[in-house]
């Protein structure tokens, strides 16, 4: 890749993409594998749940480690697994084999997207290679569901498309680094600062994550048994709210630091337990689509900020990797959380549950970033600027900080985790 810091670092976008898809097609692999294969509901769940926490696992095992294998082989042994993970388990219709196949796969995306984080926290402007993961993935996953309800019956149209799309971007891992900068990995074997704020936030964000997810991974349910529509119906309405999903990032992006970070992360919160609710009771396509909508339009804004606060803490993304692994776990258990509790009470006090679990748990993580809008930047973890991926050095002797308050930094240099970590 190029050193210029206005380069575009289209291998981490790839990579972003490949390791993301896989949240992002969860409803439509749940409903499939509960349709095409002997699983109950809640048995399809825990397979989903199993491949995401898989993923998260990933993510806390490979943080460290990234420096020390090297970002182009670790990138290449986790798309390995996900087109070994994922085509397998597409292939199959053995129960054994498709959990372990996705597993296996879970685990590769994961890996994908640790190098994927590290990566862009290194860029000068980590929100641009974000947002651009972001589009990338949404597009590609309004296609898939556009597409995969023409393709016929069974369990492995979404895997196939995941293993596909690990395998397209295989090629471009030779532009990665085959080791990362001496400054780079020095800074990384630093501890952790703000140990304390990043754990309140690790620890909310994984709620967070869950209760957005456990809607998520049953929502193609929702649309197909309570409101009665058809699969293609239920895949147009996912396309269209992942297409709005841009919109919020954009219009997060052009908002950036302009109502801080409390306010968009705790407002933000609770319109999407109002969301949720209102989703979780849809019994015809027009509540279930503005649910939906609204819901997939202001997740991605709240999860920019709250990404963004991850990486204030913490600008070499360390932080960043670490919580978005969290709200990861969130994500795993999500299907399985969300199969049990609609078995259970079904879809509305389901949604009720989620709702008023989101507005406990929006209270913490808005304190943190209360609090937080009154640090600066550590002065000693200043991006070089134009030195490319995995490049950072300290300010010269004498310099004063150029940063501002984190208060008072746009989101557009914060964000480096990208807005989805978790789906």
């Amino acid at each position: 890749m190029s050193a210029r810091s206005t380069t575009t670092p289209w291998p981490l976008v790839a990579l972003f993409t490949a390791g993301y898809l896989a949240p992002y097609l969860l409803p439509t692999t749940v409903g499939r594998l509960d349709a095409g294969l002997p699983l109950s509901a809640t048995q399809a769940g825990a397979v989903g749940s199993a491949l995401l926490l898989s993923s998260a696992a990933a993510g806390f095992l490979l943080v460290s480690r990234v420096d020390r294998v090297g970002p182009r082989t670790l990138a290449r042994i986790g798309l390995a697994l996900a087109v070994l993970g994922y085509g397998s388990a597409a292939l199959t219709h053995a129960v054994p084999a498709v959990v372990a196949g996705a597993i296996v796969g879970g685990f590769g995306s994961g890996t994908a997207t640790t190098v994927a984080a590290s990566g862009i926290a290194a860029e000068r402007d980590p929100h641009r290679a974000s947002t651009l993961g972001l589009l990338c993935v949404s597009a590609l996953a309004g296609a898939v569901y556009l597409t995969v309800p023409h393709l016929g019956a069974g369990h492995g149209r979404p895997l196939a498309a995941i293993a596909l799309t690990a395998l397209a971007v295989w090629p471009l891992t030779g532009r990665l680094p085959v080791r990362t900068s001496t400054e780079h990995a020095r800074v990384e074997t630093a501890g952790l600062p703000h140990r304390r704020a990043g754990l309140v936030l690790a620890a909310t964000l994984l709620c967070w994550s869950l209760a957005q997810n456990s809607l998520w991974g049953v929502s193609g349910r929702i649309g197909l048994t309570q409101a009665h529509l058809s699969e293609v119906t239920v895949g147009a309405v996912f396309a269209i709210a992942l297409g709005t999903g841009l919109v919020g990032v954009i219009g997060a992006g052009a908002l950036g630091s302009r109502l801080g970070r409390a306010v968009p992360i705790g407002a933000g919160t609770a319109l999407i337990a109002g969301c949720i609710v209102l989703s979780a009771s849809a019994h015809d396509l027009r509540t279930f689509a503005t649910g939906e909508i609204a819901w997939n339009t202001l997740y991605p804004i709240v999860l920019s900020y709250v990404l963004g606060l991850a990486a204030s803490l913490d600008p070499r993304g360390r932080w960043a990797v670490l919580v978005g692994s969290a709200s990861s776990l969130g994500t795993a258990a999500g299907p399985l959380a969300g199969s049990v509790l609609s078995a259970g009470a079904g879809f509305p006090a389901m949604g009720a549950v989620l709702a008023a679990g989101l507005i406990v748990v929006a209270v913490p993580m808005t304190a943190v970033a209360v609090r937080s809008g009154r640090r600066r930047l550590p002065q000693s973890t200043r991006p070089v600027r134009g030195a490319g991926l995995y490049r950072h050095a300290a300010p010269p002797r004498g310099a004063t900080n150029p940063h501002r308050p984190a208060a008072s930094t746009p989101p557009a240099y914060e964000n480096s985790y990208a807005s989805t970590s978790a789906r």
